[in-house]
């Protein structure tokens, strides 16, 4: 295999995940490909959206990217090491370098607990500090993401949409990560709390150097938040290229069909939030 480039946080190559399944009422047992051989890079600060349609392979992508799934086959390279060849504890210490945020914050919240330790629990798990420091970090990401310092003892159900995603990415920020993935992280949100979430990560992206990775369905919603986009089909990426590329030449007929269904849009028309993020 080739080394990763020298710009890239991420490289995936060649992944492949294969699900075992049986059939209902039956001992047979079939196999599914939800990944076949992608190739992927994801550079260093950039804002890149993966997009296709369910079942496309989307989540089943970022959850190796994640190491929440073991691939069958392939490597995934992660600020140039191999995370596939890492033992158990080289892996329980670069996980807090990539972090999830998923769509409804309320199923990802614990509701018993309250904002400040919602964003201390990843440091104690790891073992980071004192119980002051974890406090006074937690403290810091409220005041951060905009949450107002008052917020701290209240509970996510006390809390609007808004306001809940705000805290899912303060508590992603908790470890100080370098790869953000937001999985439909703005779909549950109105325009205007969406546009001032993307305000949010506009900063904290020029702030911290953070890559971000956005799984999306809606090729829109890919050019208003992302400068490059990847089109997975089947389990493969078919195509990945700059968002304005994509939009004004797309090549594989799949990124033809999803742009159809997006209807009459022109990406050079509304540019603001493509400029903020890539």
């Amino acid at each position: 295999m080739n080394t990763p480039a020298p710009d890239a946080l991420a490289s995936i190559r060649n992944l492949s995940k294969r699900y075992v399944q049986r059939r209902a009422f039956s001992r047979t047992r079939f196999a599914v490909d939800a990944l076949r051989g992608v190739n992927l890079e994801i550079r260093h600060g950039s804002t890149m959206a993966l997009v296709g349609e369910s079942g496309a392979g989307k989540s089943t992508l970022v959850r190796c990217l994640a190491l929440l799934e073991k691939p069958t086959d392939g490597e995934i390279w992660f600020d140039a090491l191999n995370l596939l060849s890492l033992d158990r504890g080289q892996l329980f210490s670069i996980r807090g370098q990539i972090q999830l945020i998923f769509q409804d914050p309320v199923s990802a919240l614990n509701p018993g607990m309250s904002v400040a330790e919602i964003i201390e629990e990843p440091l104690l798990i790891q073992m980071w500090g004192t119980k002051y420091e974890r406090r006074r970090r937690a403290m810091e990401l409220i005041d951060q993401v905009g949450l107002a310092t008052v917020s701290a003892p209240k509970r996510p159900l006390d809390l609007s949409g808004g306001q809940r995603q705000r805290l899912a990415i303060a508590r992603a920020l908790a470890l100080r990560p370098k790869l953000l993935i937001l999985d439909e992280a703005f779909s549950n949100l109105d325009l205007a709390t969406r546009e001032s979430i993307l305000l949010l990560l506009a900063a904290l992206q020029a702030e911290h150097a953070l890559t971000y990775v956005h799984v999306l369905h809606d090729l829109r919603l890919a050019c208003e938040v992302s400068g490059e986009v990847a089109v997975i089909h089947q389990g493969q990426i078919v195509e990945h290229t700059s968002t304005e590329r994509l939009f004004s030449h797309p090549e594989h007929p799949y990124t033809r069909l999803l742009l159809q269904a997006s209807g009459p849009f022109d990406a050079m028309h509304d540019k603001s939030a493509v400029e903020m993020l890539s």
